[in-house]
């Protein structure tokens, strides 16, 4: 069956955006799509939504899901923007609620925020199955980034979110809480046991080395190519390589917003009793030095 693949890059969080269509029905799936966030005015803004949107509705497409491949740490999700625009279920991964139970501590969130992946629409678990239109989907749990990442793989395409970058870049981190690297090693290679033909989308591309923008390399390339976890690499390897590098990397900076709001489906947290918005700063949840009694010696 045909079907295309049209791909959306945010520039700001390196993020890649996907529509997957099936030719003959015109139906399709939208995966990991980006709200836009100016931090430092605490602005939201939906440029980078609409562009897709209007890529929808320009090629009289109807959504049938919105795929978000986990809880993203470094962009906040538009997927309640454009269901509003355009329908479609939200879906993710069934081990949202272990991400929900962490970060609604980390957070204080009250009895208000709710625990159990309700907030989406769909929940999908490894080995289950959908329909793009006509075209066939299958959902793959791919822990290690975060204990809820999930894979899309739909017909030859396997649309992987963070679990894998693009060969010359490797995986992504696992030092958020609840990531593993081993975990990771391993769902890395159960996603490489996939014919060598597989065509593999990322969700982000940092451009290593100031190269050009890509976002796609079959299983084979990988196999062959991946600095972080080709056939040569063995899982220990990886670990101490993977534990090694993420002790040294900062933390994104949209963490603290991206977690709040896609936790909630990309929904935006109540406003409090003016009607305001707020979003918390929980200091030194992701590390730092424990401060409560510095801040109590100054009340």
């Amino acid at each position: 069956m045909a079907m295309t693949v049209k791909h959306f890059f945010d520039a700001n969080t390196s993020t890649l955006s996907y529509v997957v269509s099936d030719d003959e029905t015109a139906h399709c799936a939208i995966i990991d799509p980006v709200l836009d966030l100016d931090y430092a005015s605490g602005t939201l803004s939906t440029d980078s939504a609409d562009t897709l949107i209007a890529y929808v509705q320009d090629s009289g497409l109807a959504v049938d899901c919105i795929l978000e491949t986990h809880i993203h740490a470094d962009h906040l999700s538009s997927a309640p923007y454009i269901q509003a625009k355009l329908g479609g279920d939200i879906a993710i991964g069934g081990h949202i609620t272990t991400v929900q139970q962490t970060f609604g501590t980390i957070f204080n969130e009250d009895g208000g925020f709710r625990r159990d992946g309700s907030q989406f629409d769909r929940i999908l678990h490894d080995g289950d199955t959908f329909a793009i239109g006509n075209l066939h989907a299958e959902a793959y749990h791919v822990p290690g980034h975060t204990p809820a990442c999930m894979a899309y793989r739909v017909q030859d395409a396997l649309f992987v979110g963070d679990t894998l970058f693009m060969p010359d870049a490797g995986t992504a981190r696992c030092d958020f809480p609840g990531g593993d690297a081993r975990a990771l090693f391993a769902s890395c290679r159960r996603l490489l046991s996939l014919p060598p033909e597989t065509k593999v989308y990322v969700c982000h591309d940092y451009q290593p080395d100031g190269r050009d923008l890509a976002f796609m390399a079959t299983v084979g390339d990988h196999r062959k190519h991946n600095i972080h976890v080709g056939e040569a690499v063995s899982a220990d390897e990886f670990v101490a390589m993977r534990e090694a590098r993420d002790a040294t990397l900062a933390m994104p900076t949209l963490i603290l917003p991206s977690l709040q709001v896609n936790m909630r489906a990309g929904h935006l947290p109540p406003t409090d009793a003016s009607g305001r918005l707020f979003l918390k700063v929980p200091v030194n949840a992701f590390g730092g030095k424990d401060l409560r009694a510095f801040t109590a010696n100054e009340r």
